[in-house]
């Protein structure tokens, strides 16, 4: 078979589902023009601008090394040394394997170190933990990979969020125009996108406690600013405080910009005295969906079933637009008995343009990544 029909075949594993519209980019880039970027996320620092090339739009990121530790989402040192250690927090009722994961971690930690990759220009960074990538073929990498190493010649050049049930011929473009794939976590696709999919018996509870709430169901036009502000504690009581302070920092600007530009659409619960107890932010982008943005008051009984109707609500979104849904990491039997199906997810990496001890170091990682990592990821479903 010919190369160009190897691509031809290749190309028609993967649909484009992801739109990147250049407005969206712009208007996302504005934002860190006009206010200051702690305003926006208090743990990131980073420079945002948008970027074209072949005639797709993206957003650009720039992190420098000297800026470590910064957020994971433009920090790999922090996602692959700090966050990991962190996630041993699941291990707590095995000690013994706590410790052990420790150490391999923190004995990594130079070779991360060596390979330079805080030094960064990131392309599709959202600068949510999943950045949906467009469909890019070789042609458009190699002109990607060109233009970034030009003009900036010391920085690697990343993009994440990409996985092998979304991306199979992305992928594989970029492993031909010689971008490395480190592994960085495993993540649950609801990739069902029929008018009516297969409901599981924990899908069909959560849709009755929808109905029978006694909370109201607000949707994207009745968020105020007050509910900025809520929403932030929200998000805050989960991510930062019931999981880790190393998760993005989002603010109630944030969450408002985002939202009045069209960028994140809201929707959430408030209890009888009007106040917001759950939220959930979702960005559809062409027909991918995630969900950046949840939390809930987590002061309130299980019982209440806030993070399983929040869930619930992005899953029944997915369903009426036919979205292809990414619900990314953690939770993972609670997401795979509601239908989703585990991948490994990877950052791919360009270094050809940089000196040979960062190279042998990313060729390094990607190596210990692919046989010790993976099946970590896989068995501990981290």
């Amino acid at each position: 078979m010919s190369q160009a029909a190897v691509a031809t075949t290749e190309q028609s594993l993967q649909a484009d589902r992801v739109e990147n519209n250049p407005r969206k980019v712009e208007a996302f880039a504005r934002i860190f023009n006009e206010i200051p970027v702690r305003g926006l996320i208090r743990n990131l620092t980073v420079t945002v601008e948008p970027f074209e090339v072949a005639g797709r739009a993206f957003p650009l990121t720039l992190n420098d090394s000297r800026e470590a530790p910064n957020c994971y989402i433009c920090c790999p040192s922090s996602a692959y040394i700090d966050y990991a250690i962190d996630e041993t927090r699941n291990f707590s009722s095995s000690p013994w394997l706590q410790r052990a994961v420790r150490a391999l971690v923190s004995a990594c930690a130079p070779l991360v170190k060596a390979t330079g990759l805080d030094h960064q220009v990131q392309v599709n960074n959202w600068l949510f933990s999943t950045n949906p990538v467009p469909l890019l073929d070789r042609q458009t990498i190699a002109a990607m990979r060109a233009e970034l190493t030009a003009r900036y010649p010391d920085r690697a050049v990343i993009i994440r969020s990409l996985n092998g049930i979304a991306d199979p011929s992305t992928i594989s473009a970029l492993k031909a125009e010689g971008f490395r794939m480190l592994a960085a976590r495993q993540i649950y696709i609801f990739a069902d996108r029929s008018a009516a999919p297969p409901m599981t018996r924990d899908m069909k509870r959560d849709r009755a406690k929808l109905r029978t709430t006694p909370l109201q169901i607000i949707g994207n036009d009745d968020f105020s600013e007050a509910d900025y502000a809520r929403s932030e504690d929200l998000y805050n009581l989960l991510y930062l405080r019931k999981y880790t302070p190393l998760n993005p920092h989002y603010t109630a600007c944030y969450i408002g910009e985002m939202h009045r530009r069209g960028i994140l659409q809201l929707a959430g619960l408030r209890d009888h005295a009007g106040q917001l107890v759950a939220v959930t932010g979702l960005f559809e982008n062409g027909a991918t969906l995630t969900q950046p943005i949840v939390g809930y008051d987590t002061s309130l009984p299980v019982s209440d079933g806030l993070y399983r109707m929040v869930m619930a609500m992005a899953q029944d979104h997915a369903t009426a637009r036919g979205l292809f849904f990414n619900m990314s990491a953690g939770a993972a039997e609670f997401k795979r008995r509601r239908g989703a199906v585990p991948d490994i997810e990877y950052n791919a990496v360009y270094i050809g343009h940089l000196p040979l001890r960062r190279r042998v170091a990313v060729r390094a990682m990607e190596t210990l990544l692919a046989l010790i990592g993976i099946p970590l990821l896989r068995r501990f479903e981290l």
